[in-house]
């Protein structure tokens, strides 16, 4: 089994935990999966919230309503994949560039069900390089202060995120305080979020496995 294929089955266990209402996806190749399946009981639900434009498309493509999370309020469940995540759920995730409206609609979600294949389970955060959305102005300034927590920032030329601002991946970082390090990178003026979820961790974590779905609750 390859790794789309586990991907495809963590993303079809995620129905599970749809319950009707307005439900929040995320963004990436997993989630793609997801709105895939999701489509298939579509009439089911009221519609989405979607962390990004990329999303926004694919549901409306599948005829899935997009509301703005401001018309929908709190939801009831937000799924979304990650890039890391420990065995506490907490996550690195931000690959895609959608970490902002990802970590605003996992803090409007009661329930945060993470999905995403096997490998992306590690001990330790930080082998993922760790994505730092930031001001446009502020991209050296910040770059300096991640140079002084130990980490090395490399600006994602070329790419601009849907809220307008630029991403800085930072390597070399070995989290072992999540919590911690999100709000202290966060602190760095000209910062909008990293792409440390530890504050908000998701609350489930399903991984597609050669050997099918494994679930773990935080």
């Amino acid at each position: 089994m390859n790794q789309d294929e586990m991907k495809k089955l963590a993303a079809e266990a995620a129905l599970g935990y749809v319950d009707g209402g307005i439900v929040g996806v995320g963004t990436g190749s997993t989630v793609n999966h997801f709105i895939d399946f999701l489509a298939t009981i579509k009439g089911q639900i009221e519609g989405a919230v979607s962390s990004s434009e990329v999303s926004t498309a694919r549901m409306r493509d599948h005829g899935i309503p997009v509301f703005d999370l401001n018309y929908a309020g709190e939801l009831a469940l937000y799924v979304d994949g990650a890039d890391e995540s420990n065995h506490r759920l907490e996550l690195i995730k931000g690959g895609g560039g959608a970490l902002t409206r990802e970590k605003i609609i996992a803090a409007a979600s009661e329930k945060f069900v993470c999905i995403a294949d096997g490998s992306k389970l590690v001990d330790v955060l930080g082998a993922y390089p760790l994505p730092v959305e930031v001001i446009p102005m502020a991209r050296s300034y910040v770059a300096r202060q991640l140079v002084r927590l130990g980490g090395t920032p490399i600006w994602r030329e070329g790419f601009v995120s849907d809220n307008g601002n630029l991403i800085l991946d930072v390597r070399n970082l070995e989290i072992t305080e999540p919590s911690q390090l999100e709000q202290e990178i966060n602190n760095i003026a000209g910062v909008v979020t990293n792409g440390i979820f530890a504050l908000r961790p998701a609350d489930v974590l399903i991984l597609g496995t050669a050997e099918g779905t494994k679930t773990i609750l935080a």
